[in-house]
């Protein structure tokens, strides 16, 4: 009994021991009267952010700050006593006895106050896991950090512009590093209503977003559409108060004002646990406000920077050649409506329009609401003697300038068109002079096209006799190819040249196998090493002497593809490594044989376990997951990240082969075309690729891009998740296809159904409703409306948690043709009525 009264009293004592301090760190609420001290902290309920006292830098004074839980206070996002600062850590965060937040000094004096009016002092604060901290009073919130933001702006903010009074909320940097008092900059909504986000320094603009679009912000070069992270513009018809917000991603994303006037876009990585700046603005001079003056343009790659718009000249020519450019640029002649108003007299021609591409849009805008397509946009600008230029936006609609335009940016990839209106002297001085450009363009290419076909007959008599040489002498070992057929050219214009040297042991920086190495790999093309057939002819495995095996594609003198297709491939694949692209050891020409020499596949193709009922459950869900991540990021690879910009224009299930862990390569790059950086999009006279994976604009009108491989994904995302081909897939509603199965299930919240029944019972039901919003995002009709592939892989990887609702494929209520299998086609596009002619089929 006695050792039992002992056991109590020392838990007793312990318990008294116990420093309130410690127990603080639990909380995530004070009640009246309540109060934390510096060094203890409050905690929100999932332990995601936290408040105390910290000190910024090297400052050495005491502030009440909001930062993430378990991080370092560098990550502070919300300051209260940002003016007052508690000048030891004497300091104490109460409810005071009126009920409002305080900050107290040592000497229990108030330095910060909530000071809001309450009718009771029955008051508690919370720390919420969104990290807003709230001031309940009577059972209402009456006070909350989120409307009294400092630096930063976090998902579920509301800050804008109250349109009923005009009052306008900022985000406000810190003075430096160290002083998170107010400084120099502030951040909000365009007082003007424009739908833009400006930062001020001062009352001066120093940066604009350009108007949003439902999307994106114009003004923002080559800027990720915002649904990737939940972005939207408030209903501000509705509510009378404009404001942007986001709410997908928690404590995923941030944006900052720094200091030094620069917005900041934040991501958290969890596979870094690193904060790191997605996008920022503005960094560049041109992205300054108003950089070169009115009528002025800023292009960051030109030396000087900035130029005046067509039909303009310097205002001051002495600043302007100094480097001084704020007094901008004025019209050089006058429009015909301003000499019709000052007076003037005689026969004048019309006013006329000039095209500005890649453009940042001039602030200022008026936007025409009555307009309706681009036509009307020019109408309502010649219509108005005051109109200086017009722009017809997607998803905004026509915007006209009435006033000087100022704040040019001309991007180098992205932005809009904009129309500036000239005297037509000045447009038809600029025709003058591309006229005599051309003729002379053509006189020069006319005489260098005489000098090459004079050369050409030269040495086409000296390779005759050459080959004729070679083939006396039968050496296999030696590449022998015709010269006639150097001038061929890869589709995208890329050239390709194989020497028939016997010096040169390379093509195109590969390996040059021998034919005789070739057969002997294979044993001589044995039935029993052949792997499959595609469109560009059969597929052998090999093993070369040192034992490595390989896979070899031999071109079929049938094959629909032939030398362009070969050496559109030898070229890309040359240049390209990626983990997620197979990698291409060599190639072969000898006479007419063509071989290309890959790494071999063990597992060989993906639609040789997805289509195979008895081999389809080796496909689990955690492997099929993985192959869509890895397609994706392979693409990704290809259309941003690599050398060359890359569009692959014949994605399916056979062109992706596994390796012996079944990670994705994505493979066959001879309908590959290469993209230069500035292009955005081409068309074709010859629509190559298999049916049921091409894009609608692909397929009907040769126009292919970027967005023309999103759309393959897309559909081979489905396929992956359900086990079916949309070639051939059958459902109970006749009229749908495989996309508008996926559809109708989607619409019903029903996704499950649409997974492939041999993994549904092992599949993530969370993650299988991502893949099927992702690929119905991909597969949309519209190009513009389908996500970047960079914008895929962040959905792919979880960085979002809220997706955008995509819209209904036109084609996925046709039938598909009753085909088992995929055909691989060619079309020509007649260019006069876009008429589709079937070329083969196989």
């Amino acid at each position: 009994m006695g050792s039992q009264c002992m056991g109590f009293a020392v838990l007793l004592l312990s318990l008294l021991l116990v420093s309130p301090a410690s127990l603080s760190y639990a909380k995530d609420t004070l009640e009246l009267d309540g109060y934390i001290e510096d060094g203890e902290t409050l905690i929100s309920a999932d332990e995601i952010f936290e408040l105390g006292f910290f000190s910024p830098g090297s400052s050495k004074y005491r502030y009440i700050g909001i930062w993430y839980y378990n991080f370092s206070t560098d990550t502070v996002l919300w300051v209260a006593n940002r003016e007052a600062p508690v000048p030891d850590t004497s300091g104490r965060l109460a409810v005071g006895g009126d009920g409002n937040l305080v900050v107290l000094n040592g000497s229990r004096s108030v330095l910060w106050s909530s000071n809001v009016s309450l009718s009771s002092n029955a008051s508690t604060v919370q720390l919420l896991d969104d990290g807003n901290l709230v001031l309940n009073n009577t059972g209402r919130v009456v006070w909350q950090s989120f409307e009294n933001p400092t630096d930063t702006y976090l998902p579920g903010m509301k800050v804008g512009l109250d349109l009923t009074t005009n009052v306008n909320q900022y985000i406000t940097s810190w003075k430096s590093s160290d002083d998170p008092a107010p400084g120099n900059y502030s951040m909000g909504v365009d007082p003007n209503r424009s739908t833009q986000i400006f930062v001020w320094e001062g009352t001066k603009p120093r940066w604009r977003s350009g108007r949003w679009n439902g999307q994106v912000f114009i003004g923002i070069q080559n800027m990720v559409p915002t649904y990737i992270y939940g972005f939207k513009l408030s209903n501000f018809e509705l509510e009378k108060k404009m404001y942007f917000y986001y709410t997908a991603f928690n404590s995923s994303h941030r944006y900052v004002l720094t200091w030094e006037g620069i917005e900041k876009h934040l991501t958290w990585k969890d596979d870094t646990k690193f904060w790191s700046t997605f996008w920022a603005q503005p960094i560049t001079d041109c992205e300054l406000y108003n950089k070169c003056g009115n009528y002025g343009s800023c292009t960051d790659e030109n030396t000087p920077i900035c130029s005046c718009l067509k039909g303009y000249v310097p205002a001051v020519e002495a600043e302007w050649s100094s480097g001084n450019w704020t007094s901008g640029c004025v019209r050089r002649t006058p429009l015909q409506c301003e000499r019709n108003s000052s007076g003037g007299a005689g026969s004048v021609q019309a006013d006329g329009f000039w095209k500005m591409e890649g453009v940042k849009l001039p602030d200022l805008s008026d936007w025409a609401s009555g307009v309706v397509d681009e036509d009307g946009c020019q109408a309502a600008c010649l219509g108005n003697c005051s109109c200086q230029a017009y722009a017809y936006v997607t998803g905004i609609g026509c915007l006209v300038w009435g006033v000087d335009l100022v704040d040019i940016h001309i991007f180098s990839s992205g932005g809009n068109d904009m129309y500036l209106r000239l005297a037509a002297s000045e447009i038809q001085t600029k025709k003058k002079k591309s006229f005599v450009i051309l003729i002379v363009v053509l006189a020069v290419v006319l005489s260098l096209g005489c000098i090459y076909l004079f050369f050409k007959c030269k040495k086409r008599i000296r390779g005759t006799a050459r080959n004729a040489f070679y083939r006396r002498r039968g050496d296999r070992g030696i590449v022998s190819v015709d010269p006639n057929r150097d001038r061929d050219r890869a589709e995208g214009g890329v050239s390709f040249r194989i020497s028939d040297e016997s010096k040169d042991q390379k093509c195109q920086e590969l390996p040059l196998f021998s034919f005789d190495s070739i057969v002997a790999s294979t044993s001589n093309f044995a039935l029993a090493n052949l792997l499959g057939e595609g469109g560009f002819g059969p597929v052998y495995k090999g093993t070369l002497p040192g034992g490595q095996e390989v896979a070899l594609k031999r071109l079929s003198r049938s094959s629909g593809q032939g030398e362009n297709e070969f050496k559109n491939e030898v070229i890309l694949m040359a240049k390209l490594q990626h983990r997620n692209l197979v990698r291409l050891l060599g190639c072969c020409i000898h006479g007419e044989e063509r071989i290309l020499v890959y790494e071999y596949m063990p597992n060989r193709s993906l639609n040789a376990f997805l289509f195979d009922p008895r081999k389809k459950g080796l496909l689990g869900w955690k492997t099929r997951y993985d192959i869509i991540e890895g397609i994706a990021r392979g693409l990704l690879y290809l259309h941003r990240d690599s050398r060359l910009r890359i569009i692959h224009r014949d994605l399916k299930a056979s062109n992706i082969l596994l390796d012996k862990d079944m990670n994705p390569k994505i493979s066959d790059f001879g309908m590959a075309r290469i993209f230069g950086s500035d292009d955005n999009e081409t068309n074709t006279k010859r629509v190559v690729g298999t049916y049921g994976y091409m894009s609608p604009e692909y397929a009907m009108q040769g126009v292919f891009s970027v967005k023309s491989d999103v759309y393959s994904f897309g559909v081979l995302l489905l396929e992956i998740v359900s086990g079916r081909k949309n070639s051939s897939f059958a459902h109970q509603d006749s009229s749908l296809n495989l996309l508008g199965s996926a559809w109708k299930l989607w619409n019903e919240d029903n996704v499950m159904e649409f997974v492939d029944p041999a993994i549904r019972d092992s599949c993530s039901p969370r993650q299988a409703s991502r893949c099927v919003n992702v690929g119905l995002l991909c597969v949309q009709d519209r190009p513009n409306d389908r996500p970047t592939m960079s914008s895929v892989v962040i959905m792919l990887e979880g960085g979002t948690a809220a997706y955008p609702q995509p819209k209904q494929p036109t084609f996925s209520a046709e039938r598909s043709p009753s085909d088992t299998e995929s055909s691989t086609f060619g079309l020509r596009v007649a260019s006069a009525s876009n008429s589709i002619t079937l070329l083969t089929a196989r």
